[in-house]
Parts: C-alpha cells; sequence; structure tokens
C-alpha cells in the first residue's frame, strides 16, 4: 500500500500551508483529499509535487505492506 505521510511532512518543512496548495498554487482540493486518504495518483502529479517541492519522490510517498493482503508468492521459487 501507498501512504503519503511523507508528503505532508515534506510540505511542513518547506512552508507551503494546503491553502497556498489550493488557492496559490491551483492544486484542486480533491487533489488534497487524495493525498490525505491515501488514494492511488497519477505519475504525472508525483512528478510535478517532487518539481514543486525540489523534493525526491521518497519524500511524497512510501509503500507499507497492507496488512490484509495476502503476501504475493515467490516467484525465484523453482517447481
Amino acid at each position: 500500500m501507498i501512504i503519503y505521510d511523507p508528503f505532508w511532512r515534506t510540505l511542513k518543512d518547506r512552508g507551503i500551508s494546503t491553502y497556498k496548495m489550493i488557492n496559490k498554487l491551483g492544486y484542486s482540493s480533491g487533489t488534497l483529499y487524495r493525498l490525505r486518504h491515501n488514494k492511488g495518483i497519477s505519475s504525472r502529479l508525483i512528478d510535478d509535487l517532487c518539481k514543486l517541492l525540489d523534493c525526491r519522490v521518497e519524500d511524497i510517498l512510501e509503500y507499507v505492506p497492507d496488512p490484509e493482503e495476502p503476501e504475493a508468492p515467490d516467484t525465484n521459487e523453482s517447481p
């Protein structure tokens, strides 16, 4: 599961509020909703956010295993 907790920390570190994101930078409240609720976003948006915040992808998102999903089978295993 992809989470966007790093995005909110990076936003705070850069001194950018959600108000500024929406009213000054032109991001929609829907986009911020998707980030706040760990919904899917496009790679284009990730690229835009990295440019805006002058940061790396790791400063926007993080992968954490979903405890409700079963593990994927090991594809390196011989039959």
